[in-house]
């Protein structure tokens, strides 16, 4: 089938309408999907990161090292050293250096421990993902 260039121009043009008029939409609706969008990076993304490689020893029962990472309230509280994240600053978090495996030194267990396997570099880059978006966890 062959098209004529006017109306190939028609169709561009009304397409051109339609995708201002559903850009104009979102740009509206942004303000419910900006709120939204981290908390469903934890949920989706990151608290099952955490499931697979970390609540197994930092979970409300064990909590090792005071560290759980099933709730919102214990994530943000940290463990016995303190805070385990900085919100918007991985480069300043603890949780990142330590699934990078480069922890402080005076701590050579890497997160996980052996005999798990580090985490992927797409888990770990979720996760410094969401701390640089400011580490946002729902109630």
């Amino acid at each position: 089938m062959k098209i004529s260039a006017s109306l190939l121009s028609r169709v561009l043009t009304v397409a051109g309408a339609v995708g201002l008029a559903t850009g104009a939409g979102l740009l509206c609706s942004s303000s419910v999907s900006a709120q939204s969008a981290p908390a469903d990076e934890y949920t989706a993304i990151v608290k099952p990161i955490f499931v697979a490689n970390c609540t197994k020893c930092h979970n409300d029962v064990k909590g090792r090292g005071g560290l759980s990472l099933e709730s919102r309230d214990r994530i943000l509280k940290g463990g016995k050293d303190g805070s385990i994240i900085t919100p918007g600053h991985p480069e300043q978090s603890m949780l990142i250096a330590l699934i990078r495996h480069e922890g402080p030194k005076d701590d050579p267990m890497p997160m996980p421990p052996p005999p798990k396997d580090k985490m992927s570099d797409a888990d770990i880059a979720a996760v410094t993902k969401w701390v640089k978006d400011g580490a946002i966890i729902p109630q």
